[in-house]
């Protein structure tokens, strides 16, 4: 079964790693994406702000692939801040809508210790059934 990686057209170059992976049946793996921009660079340090451009970077890779927000069917969040996470669930909740809309897969949410990039917040990986 051959597999195509998924790179958004503009992005930095992923460094060991795919953001995505397509399978020909149309199963997308995306990798664990952070709260940083195409050039990778984090222009927010707060978690909301990790978090709308981490979706935001989900989106863009199941959008490269051929698929929209509507194909995500599974979501995995590794959060280094429980207290944080828990504290600020409204903004949670406005920031997800805002950019997924009112679709909501299978999530699972991870407490951590801490990310590959000590900058981060959050990382948050899906997989996604494009048709």
């Amino acid at each position: 079964m051959a597999h195509r990686i998924i790179q958004p057209e503009g992005w930095a170059p992923a460094k060991g790693y795919a953001n995505g992976m397509l399978t020909e049946d149309g199963r997308l793996y995306v990798g664990g994406q952070i709260g940083w921009n195409a050039d990778q660079v984090f222009e927010s340090h707060d978690f909301i702000g990790q978090m709308e451009q981490a979706l935001k970077n989900i989106v863009a890779v199941v959008e490269s692939a051929g698929g929209k927000a509507e194909d995500i069917t599974r979501l995995t969040w590794y959060v280094t801040d429980k207290k944080e996470y828990m504290a600020r669930q409204r903004e949670v909740g406005q920031v997800y809508r805002k950019v997924l809309g009112r679709h909501f897969p299978a999530m699972t949410l991870v407490v951590v210790a801490g990310l590959v990039e000590d900058e981060a917040m959050v990382e948050i990986e899906a997989t996604a059934e494009i048709s």
